[in-house]
């Protein structure tokens, strides 16, 4: 009964195979030619209602950051990457690690009076520690060394800027040093998704967000989470920087987030929950009931397990007529520290807010934009609630100025991370980590290595991308 239509299905299929990934912290088919410049913006105030037809798209700004250390002209010299990309050949493979634990939520009945005001108390994030010169010669003997005080700073203060070392100029000395500090490896919350492929598969370490098509992309604060999975830390590390200009690492306390948040506001958000839409596909709004419903039965069975993810398909919820759009499930935006029980601001609002990306460096087309919802009504959230999401987030971002060597542990439960648009080559590295002292929380589940299908295939699209593609070239 259907036949006339497959065209049309499959190639909703195709669409969403090759754009649903946009689900992470960033969206792959950017512009990387905005022009860039940076003031603090008051968004024009509107209502929650859903609009009947798009808004025009406003003027894109690179947002500021609240702290922005100084940036040497000439930088620490680095490895040329033939030197940097190089393993340890003696070390064991550890491309069977564990795969990504499931999300710790324990979201429910906080205080969020106390809560705030135990947050304006910790201490700062990130930590910076530079080595001196005899830090710097004792290599890795120095994280042997002083392994259990980094892991308690780290608790602590949620992030570590480790600067001045050469050990991690090179991935082999970059796995020396997290394996001296006790960190286990695992896979990327979405790896199956291709939002990162290995920079060197045996070491665990991922490729940064370095693809030149992406270069021009301002990349939100976010935990790299999904409402199903999360790392517990990370370790970001730069073996080169950009080479002409930009490309600063940003990280935000979200214990300070939740601190500063206005309290309505926040109350508002805890109480009706969020949801975050990752994809849309626009079907005809001509297309009959019955045809759209099968595209969308289509979708979830065939497509979306693929991206292990919790998702549901739900049509026009932006309110554009004909419109699927995968949905995550609801899920308050405050959660509690799985280790310190200190309640955090634990969410992607910053980075996946349709008002925020459509004021900033952002050229993803309508099949790759994400928006954040009201998980009670299923309406965007209102521009005043975004504008405070940017104005506290912002004001407590610190944009690293990250040199060769320079190592950024994160606690992926307490501290946000995104980053600035460049210009030129720029190779930055991450490795994911599990539990390594909680086996329940760790659980048993190996690398799954079925999943890397939908990895490959979207990465060598990815690195098939001119340096120069836009968001509305073909």
């Amino acid at each position: 009964m259907y036949t006339a239509c497959i065209p049309d299905a499959a190639a909703a299929v195709v669409g969403v195979v090759l754009l649903l990934h946009s689900a992470s912290s960033f969206s792959p088919l950017i512009s990387p030619n905005f022009p860039v410049t940076r003031r603090t913006v008051v968004l024009a105030s509107t209502t929650e209602e859903r609009p009947a037809v798009a808004a025009p798209v406003p003027s894109r700004i690179a947002p500021d950051a609240g702290y922005n250390p100084t940036w040497v002209e000439e930088g620490r010299p680095g490895l040329s990457p033939e030197e940097f990309l190089k393993s340890d050949t003696s070390k064991p493979d550890a491309s069977g690690m564990w795969e990504c634990p499931l999300t710790r939520w324990d979201s429910d009945g906080i205080d969020l009076d106390k809560a705030q005001r135990d947050a304006r108390k910790l201490p700062k994030c990130p930590l910076e520690l530079e080595a001196k010169p005899a830090d710097n010669a004792l290599g890795v003997e120095y994280f042997i060394k002083n392994k259990a005080k980094i892991r308690a700073d780290l608790l602590k203060h949620g992030a570590i800027w480790i600067r001045g070392f050469d050990l991690s100029k090179g991935v082999a000395g970059f796995r020396e040093m997290y394996e001296a500090l006790g960190l286990d490896p695992c896979l990327d919350p979405l790896h199956s998704s291709g939002l990162r492929k290995f920079a060197v598969e045996k070491d665990a370490v991922y490729e940064e967000v370095n693809k030149p098509s992406l270069r021009g992309h301002y990349i939100g604060l976010h935990s790299e989470s999904t409402s199903k999975r999360s790392a517990a830390y990370a370790a970001f590390v730069c073996f080169q920087r950009a080479t002409e200009s930009g490309g600063r690492f940003l990280v935000a306390d979200g214990a300070a987030v939740l601190g500063e948040m206005d309290n309505k506001v926040l109350k508002k958000l805890y109480d009706r929950k969020i949801r975050i839409s990752v994809s849309n596909l626009d079907i005809p709004p001509s297309f009959p009931a019955p045809i759209k419903e099968g595209i969308k039965n289509l979708v979830k069975s065939a497509v979306a397990p693929k991206f292990d993810m919790d998702l549901e398909m739900i049509y026009e919820s932006d309110g554009k007529p004909g419109r699927l759009q995968a949905v995550e499930e609801a899920e308050r935006p405050v959660n509690r520290h799985p280790i310190t029980g200190q309640p955090i601001w634990f969410n992607n609002a910053h980075n996946h807010a349709r008002k925020l990306r459509d004021r900033r460096p952002c050229g993803v087309p309508e099949v790759g934009m994400t928006e954040v919802f009201y998980a009670d009504t299923m309406t965007p959230l209102d521009i005043e609630t975004c504008q405070e999401i940017k104005r506290a987030s912002e004001k407590h971002i610190t944009a690293l100025p990250m040199e060769p060597g320079d190592v950024l542990l994160v606690d992926n439960y307490r501290a946000l991370h995104g980053r600035d648009v460049f210009a030129g080559d720029r190779f930055h590295a991450v490795s994911w980590f599990t539990w390594d002292d909680n086996e329940e929380w760790r659980g048993e589940e190996r690398r799954i290595v079925e999943k890397n299908g939908l990895n490959k295939v979207i990465n060598q699209m990815m690195d098939f991308l001119p340096k120069d593609f836009e968001s509305d070239s073909s």
